[in-house]
């Protein structure tokens, strides 16, 4: 199944866990778009947009973002890519401060929840009317509602993560396994079937100071274990069950995981033979070698499928000093164009109706096809990232990296690692009055670890 058939019929369902308890239908098709109306032009862009992000951090996804995507935009783009923390005490001291300078900021859904529910963001319901011809799914312009009748921000992207192995490793599955419903516990098997076999670990986990082992735990292990988000299940007896589990499967993960960051780096080189990363930290090795490498779904845990659903969007400040450009770039950055743009260099998905021409990349279009059978698995956990943490986003990630230090590298016993770790997560929740997300039951007020 190809990448363009995903977007003529719209096969993909990812779950998002949203009040109204909806199905995006389509990670790359468009369902029920917004009332059509006459889209602002670039032509004869106005001013400076000074364009904050949480986005497109790392220098080569910089360097494309600015080539590929803002250098085609008429006006003047100021682009500055920076941590959660920052990014959320910039934006927040500029709107309480009433002098903010910056115009346009971009961001995963959950970077926007404290900034509208506290008054800081533009209602962009107009703009959104006026780009209707771009079909955005109404599952998508919903979240951005954040539960009121306002829209906060534009849907930008979508993104998700996978697993890719190279075909040497397939001799080696556990009997009767498969990729596409690979367990956890056949993996830890595969992969020590691979050390006897090379004489080396050969499973590789991007544990790195900027890699993305935090999003592995609380994203797909403890909704695959548990069926929560990693909060409200903290300290459960499932999730004691799945931190044994993950010991196991470390003992075969290469050495050097602590230190990657990026793995299609190991993967090329064939230092790993199997891998789990965000779709965009592994085109570099599919796409150099594309006839070396399989791409699948998650693995399965006890309780399902765990897997991310990763929304972005672009969002206007209150008070923006240069609102007209802002739309501007939006408008730009949310045409077809662009949107394929995206999708070829970035390996970010559209969320528009953007036709799909199929002479993609071939990493891209592997990729496509494991995030259909991810998010259309029948045991899915579909699981959004932290939502209304605020500044207590990077806190929140150190949580769950400083509990793996301690339980998996360190040996310390796990009962008392994850009592003493949900005292912190509860701090945490209630300093940010963070409601639980997806898969965990909605709240009003702060997530309760149980």
């Amino acid at each position: 199944m190809g990448i363009t058939r995903l977007t003529r019929r719209g096969v993909l369902r990812l779950g998002l866990g949203t009040a109204s308890a909806t199905l995006v239908s389509g990670l790359l098709a468009a369902c029920g778009p917004a009332p059509a109306g006459n889209p602002p032009t670039a032509t004869g862009a106005t001013g400076r947009v000074l364009f904050l992000s949480t986005q497109f951090k790392p220098v080569e996804e910089d360097e494309r973002m600015r080539r590929a995507l803002l250098n085609s935009f008429p006006g003047r783009v100021e682009y500055r890519p920076d941590d959660v923390t920052p990014f959320n005490e910039r934006i927040r001291a500029e709107g309480q401060a009433g002098r903010p300078t910056i115009s346009l900021i971009g961001g995963q859904h959950g970077d926007f929840a404290t900034f509208a529910r506290d008054g800081l963001l533009q209602d962009l319901t107009p703009l959104l009317a006026r780009l209707g011809d771009r079909g955005f799914p109404t599952a998508l312009t919903e979240l951005a509602r954040f539960g009121t009748h306002k829209h906060f921000y534009i849907p930008w992207f979508q993104a998700t993560y996978l697993m890719v192995a190279r075909k040497e490793a397939l001799p080696y599955l556990p009997p009767g396994a498969s990729i596409d419903a690979l367990t956890y516990a056949q993996w830890t098997e595969w992969g020590a079937a691979l050390a006897r076999a090379t004489g080396g670990r050969r499973v590789g986990l991007p544990g790195g100071p900027k890699g993305l082992l935090a999003r592995f735990i609380h994203g797909y292990l403890y909704p695959a274990y548990t069926r929560s988000a990693g909060v409200t299940a903290f300290r459960s007896a499932e999730a004691a069950q799945m931190w044994s589990a993950f010991k196991e499967l470390w003992g075969v993960v290469h050495p050097q995981s602590t230190g990657y960051e990026f793995m299609q780096e190991p993967l090329a080189s064939g230092d790993v033979w199997i891998a789990w990363d965000h779709v965009a930290r592994l085109g570099g090795a599919l796409n150099s070698r594309p006839d070396d490498f399989v791409v699948f779904p998650a693995p399965v845990g006890p309780r399902g499928r765990g897997f991310v659903t990763i929304i972005g969007g672009l969002a206007i400040p209150k008070g923006a000093p240069n609102v007209v450009g802002a739309e501007q770039l939006i408008d730009h950055l949310t045409r077809p164009a662009q949107q394929l743009a995206m999708l070829r260099e970035l390996a970010f998905f559209p969320v528009t109706n953007a036709s799909v021409p199929p002479d993609l990349p071939g990493a891209v279009q592997r990729e496509a096809d494991a995030v259909a059978q991810q998010a259309a698995s029948a045991d899915g956990v579909p699981t959004l990232l932290p939502v209304g943490l605020g500044t207590q986003t990077e806190a929140f990630n150190r949580l769950y990296l400083d509990t793996f230090t301690r339980i998996v590298l360190k040996n310390e016993p796990i009962g008392q690692v994850l009592d003493e770790g949900a005292r912190t997560l509860q701090t945490l929740l209630n300093a940010a009055q963070a409601p639980c997300w997806s898969p965990d039951p909605l709240t009003n007020g702060p997530c309760v670890v149980q």
